[in-house]
């Protein structure tokens, strides 16, 4: 894991960034500083106690979509290819391959996770042949 970490104001100053409590965006740069090089938390409690967090900001930072979370609970930052380029001499592959593959990255450069974006782009089937059921 690298020593240093870099932070886009592309992210935290915008509203929905700036609206959450301290307490929560504290959370956020402590996560961002314990990732490995491909933004993969897996001990988001122990951060919690060692800063004071609830959890209701690491709740807050899934709700957000600032993290996108797995059902290991393993996290990922969404934004953490945004702040941070990491060089390839120095890049540490990830332990969580599984978790890597489920994930795509858009436009922005941000992760996103692939089954959700399969659903929300897969068009709507529709059957004709069924009746439709009409009142009146």
């Amino acid at each position: 894991m690298a020593q240093r970490r870099m932070f886009s104001k592309k992210v935290t100053d915008t509203d929905t960034f700036l609206d959450m409590p301290l307490s929560t965006q504290a959370l956020y740069f402590h996560l961002n500083m314990h990732a490995d090089d491909d933004g993969f938390i897996d001990n988001t409690k122990t951060i919690q106690r060692m800063i004071g967090s609830s959890d209701d900001d690491r709740k807050l930072l899934i709700a957000k979509q600032f993290l996108l979370p797995f059902e290991n609970g393993v996290v990922v930052i969404k934004d953490w290819r945004v702040h941070n380029y990491i060089r390839k001499d120095t890049y540490n592959k990830t332990m969580y391959p599984n978790e890597l593959e489920q994930l795509q990255i858009n436009k922005s450069g941000q992760y996103e996770r692939q089954d959700l974006v399969m659903y929300t782009e897969r068009p709507r089937d529709v059957d004709e042949t069924l009746t439709q059921v009409r009142l009146g």
